[in-house]
C-alpha cells in the first residue's frame, strides 16, 4: 500500500506552523510496513485541492489528509473529496452529541457553524475524536483508500493511533513489520562517517541505512523489514555490528538520547559527582546537565569565570599563569577544572575557557577552545579544539565535545 500524506491548511504555507504531523504519520506507517511516497500541502482553496487529490489519486493506494475539519468557512476538506467522490455528507448523531454536551459544559453557546463538524461522508468508517470535537473517516472508493483527520495533532495522533492504525492494518491483511534503530555518534562528520561505512551503503538493500547530520552531530538511522518482528531485530542487529566494528569510538548512544542524558546517566551509574568552570560557555554545560531530572544529585555547582579577575580570585587561577600563557590556554584550562573540583568538593572538574568571537584573542584565532577535565586520583586531560561556526555554535560545541571527551574517559 503506497501512501500520500496530504496537510490542508494556508498557515502551513505562510510558515506559521509546521507540518509536524506528515512526520508523525510517516513514522507510524513505517511501522505496520506502509510506504509512504509523498507529502503534500495544500492551502485552503478547493480548487487546488481537487487538484492535488486528482494527482493524488493516480499515485497513491492510501491517500490521508490532515486538517480542514473544522467549522470555518476556509475548512472545506470534506466537501471537496465528498463532491469528487459522489458522496454526500451526513450528520453523525453521536458526534453531534458530543460537541452538543462540550457546549453545555463550558456553558458556552453553540453557533450554528459548529454542527458543520458532525458531518461525515456517507457509508464511511467513523474514526471518533476522543480530544476535540470533529471526528475522522476512512473509506475506500475502486482501489483507493481516503482517511480524513483533524489537524491538530493533539487530536490527530490520538486518534490515528487508536482507530486510524487499526483500520489500515485491516486493509493490509498480513502486515510486514518494519524495525528501525537509531545510532548517534559525535566526533566524527558524515563525510568521514560516510566513507567508513561507504561498502554497506552501497550494498545495502534490506536493512537500510540512512545518515542525517544535525547539530555537530551525525546520526544513523537503520531500518529492517520483516513479517517477524524478532528477525527484523535480528537483521539491524548485524548491520550496527558492522558499523560499530568500525566507527565505535565516535558512538554515544541509541534513539532520541543525547550527549547530557548519557553523561548524566554515567555519572549516576558510576555515583560521581562533578562541578564546573565556565568562561566561554557562560554556564551552558551546567544549564544543559540541571535541566536533566536527577541533576540534584550529580551536579555539585559552578562557577561562571568570564573575566580573569574570576578566574585568578574565585576559581583560583594562578596569576603567573593569566600573565604567562593567557586565560585562553592549555595551562589556564588545567588549573579551572583542578581547582573547581576541590571547591565544589566533587569527583570530576570540567572547564571550558576560548574564544567564541567574533574578534580574536590574546592572539588567538576564534574557535580556539580549550577544555580541562579534573577527574579525582586522575592525571588532568587538557583538550584543544579548533572550532568552526557563529558565536553560538561554538559554545554550544564545545559543551557537546566536553561531554564527548568525559564519557570516552569514564567508560
Amino acid at each position: 500500500m503506497n501512501t500520500e500524506i496530504i496537510a490542508v491548511g494556508s498557515e502551513l504555507l505562510l510558515g506559521q506552523i509546521a507540518n509536524t504531523n506528515a512526520q508523525f504519520l510517516s513514522k507510524q506507517l513505517a511501522e505496520i510496513g506502509v510506504n509512504v511516497f509523498y507529502h503534500t500541502v495544500v492551502g485552503d482553496n478547493a480548487e487546488r485541492l481537487k487538484k492535488t487529490i486528482e494527482v493524488a489519486q493516480k499515485r497513491a493506494d492510501l491517500i490521508i489528509f490532515t486538517g480542514g475539519l473544522g467549522p470555518t468557512k476556509d475548512d472545506l476538506t470534506k466537501e471537496t473529496i465528498a463532491a469528487m467522490l459522489g458522496k454526500r455528507l451526513v450528520i453523525h448523531q453521536e458526534a453531534l452529541d458530543s460537541i452538543e454536551e462540550y457546549f453545555r459544559k463550558t456553558n458556552r453557546v453553540m453557533t450554528p457553524n459548529n454542527r458543520k463538524q458532525a458531518l461525515v461522508l456517507e457509508e464511511s468508517t467513523i474514526l471518533f475524536n476522543h480530544h476535540g470535537m470533529a471526528p475522522g473517516m476512512a473509506l475506500k472508493i475502486g482501489d483507493t483508500h481516503y482517511m480524513l483527520l483533524p489537524g491538530p495533532p493533539k487530536e490527530m495522533q490520538p486518534m490515528f493511533q487508536t482507530f486510524g492504525r487499526d483500520y489500515i492494518a485491516k486493509q493490509l491483511g498480513k502486515v510486514e513489520r518494519i524495525e528501525s534503530r537509531v545510532l548517534r555518534f559525535f566526533g566524527i562528520g558524515e563525510s568521514q562517517l560516510e566513507t567508513e561505512i561507504e561498502d554497506l551503503l552501497d550494498r545495502q538493500t534490506n536493512p537500510t541505512i540512512a545518515p542525517l547530520a544535525g547539530d555537530g552531530e551525525v546520526t544513523l538511522r537503520l531500518t529492517a523489514k520483516h513479517s517477524s518482528k524478532e528477525e527484523a531485530i535480528s537483521m539491524l542487529d548485524e548491520v550496527e555490528r558492522q558499523i560499530q566494528e568500525r566507527v565505535h569510538e565516535f558512538f554515544y548512544g541509541y534513539e532520541e538520547t543525547t550527549l547530557y542524558e548519557e553523561v548524566l546517566n554515567l555519572l549516576k551509574e558510576k555515583g560521581l559527582t562533578i562541578a564546573s568552570a565556565e568562561s566561554l560557555t557562560g554556564g551552558l554545560f551546567s544549564e544543559r546537565l540541571v535541566s536533566l531530572p536527577g541533576a540534584g544529585d550529580i551536579v555539585q555547582g559552578g562557577i561562571i569565570c568570564y573575566q580573569n579577575e574570576v578566574k585568578q580570585h574565585v576559581v583560583g587561577v594562578s596569576a603567573d599563569t593569566l600573565q604567562d600563557h593567557g586565560a585562553v590556554s592549555q595551562q589556564c584550562a588545567k588549573e579551572m577544572a583542578e581547582n573547581v573540583r576541590q571547591l565544589c568538593r566533587s569527583n570530576i572538574g570540567i572547564s571550558f575557557t576560548g574564544v567564541a568571537g567574533p574578534k580574536v584573542q590574546e592572539g588567538k584565532e576564534v574557535g580556539t577552545v580549550f577544555m580541562g577535565i579534573a577527574i579525582e586520583n586522575e592525571p588532568t586531560e587538557v583538550y584543544h579544539l579548533q572550532l568552526s561556526g557563529g558565536r553560538q555554535s561554538i559554545r554550544t560545541r564545545a559543551v557537546k565535545y566536553g561531554c564527548y571527551y568525559l564519557l570516552r574517559l569514564l567508560k
